[in-house]
């Protein structure tokens, strides 16, 4: 590589780095609990979990998980419903004042019993807050693009820096660390063998987290497209006043996808769906599959299925791009995989800064004090 595509790669590599870093930094903090998120919830005590009954008891009618959340809050209207992969014996219950209601009520209700079993407390609390400093910086839309920005210069930034490592390290064997050379000298050999130890993990996570910021435009992409679509045939129709059974429109949407599970459902006029019909989203049972969903539509007053298509290409790449961002799903190693990983990460980055901060005088002091040691060598 010529001197001058060299000191190009370098210049790259320092501003996407310096832009980027602080940025970076938060999200690998914040991240880390997050990896830990079940963990935490139950060691803090927020975690909800259903009473034990013996083996085979018979899950509740929807109908009836339903009405023990409008029992609940009888002025407000059901908004989505969900289970947790791991753990069928909970539904949660979304409910607001509207269908895009931003303050909504989250309930617990037993699958089994059909009754309440607490309000997960989540927006305020300590993985809230982790949770919005991650994912949007608590500025919505505007600051998840922001965040893809400071993605797009991470993977810039290790892009530039593999291509900067192979000159770099020409003269010195893979992983060495010159200490004699002093502080700085360490700190930069260090800085270079752990980025090259994360290079893989961190521009995976860096690459997946900023396609996870465009969630909400390709989602509304689809609702103008596909959804669009699947709906055109009830366009002008005045809502229906009142709504079929959910319990027989799940069963509907399981017969017509057999092998797989519910994933949520959503109610007439949220944005999954249309004013006129029950989203089911059913997911398959494997570990990839149990990631990507498939919607059927549901006339929300005759219970019928009315379409159902698989997603297109980017939502599909979308939801397997968040695992591997979380890396949540290959039990507890993955999880502490990714926990140190993130505490490696972490420290590149704040050598990375630490290096630029102690960069050194400026060329014209740095001359002086060449000259001024000179003077003092030379005998009077």
């Amino acid at each position: 590589m010529t001197p001058i595509a060299v000191r190009r790669w370098a210049w790259i590599h320092k501003w996407s780095s310096l832009v980027c870093t602080v940025f970076m930094l938060l999200l690998c903090v914040t991240g880390l609990p997050l990896i830990y998120h079940h963990e935490i919830d139950h060691a803090l005590g927020n975690a909800i979990e259903a009473p034990q009954m013996a083996a085979g008891t018979p899950m509740a009618s929807l109908d009836k998980v339903i009405a023990a959340g409008k029992a609940l809050y009888p002025d407000k209207m059901a908004m989505y419903l969900s289970q947790e992969a791991d753990d069928p014996k909970i539904w949660f219950l979304t409910m607001g004042d509207n269908p895009t209601d931003e303050k909504f009520k989250s309930i617990a209700v037993d699958a089994r019993t059909a009754k309440v079993l607490g309000e997960p407390s989540f927006e305020g609390s300590f993985l809230g807050v982790m949770f919005h400093l991650h994912v949007d910086l608590y500025a919505g839309l505007w600051g998840k693009l922001f965040l893809g920005l400071m993605g797009l210069l991470l993977v810039m930034a290790i892009i530039s820096g593999v291509v900067l490592y192979a000159p770099f390290m020409r003269k010195l064997d893979f992983g060495e660390v010159r200490r004699e050379r002093g502080p700085r000298v360490k700190w930069l050999d260090l800085h270079n063998m752990l980025g090259i130890v994360t290079l893989t993990w961190a521009l995976v996570v860096g690459a997946t987290g900023m396609i996870n910021t465009w969630a909400d435009l390709l989602l509304k992409y689809w609702q103008y497209t596909e959804m669009a679509e699947m709906v055109a045939p009830y366009k002008g129709l005045p809502p229906p006043t009142q709504l079929g059974s959910m319990q027989q429109s799940l069963e509907h949407a399981v017969a017509a996808e057999p092998g797989m599970k519910i994933g949520f459902v959503a109610f007439p006029g949220t944005p999954f769906t249309s004013p006129h019909h029950y989203g089911i989203f059913m997911r398959g049972n494997e570990a990839l599959t149990s990631r990507l969903y498939k919607p059927v539509l549901i006339d929300a007053q005759t219970t019928r299925i009315t379409d159902r298509r698989q997603l297109p290409w980017y939502l599909t790449g979308l939801l397997i791009s968040q695992p591997l961002h979380f890396g949540d799903y290959g039990g507890p190693w993955m999880q502490f995989l990714w926990a140190a990983l993130d505490i490696i990460t972490i420290f590149v980055l704040g050598s990375g800064l630490y290096l630029w901060l102690k960069r050194g005088a400026p060329a014209p002091a740095r001359a002086a004090a060449a000259a001024k040691e000179e003077q003092q060598q030379v005998p009077a």
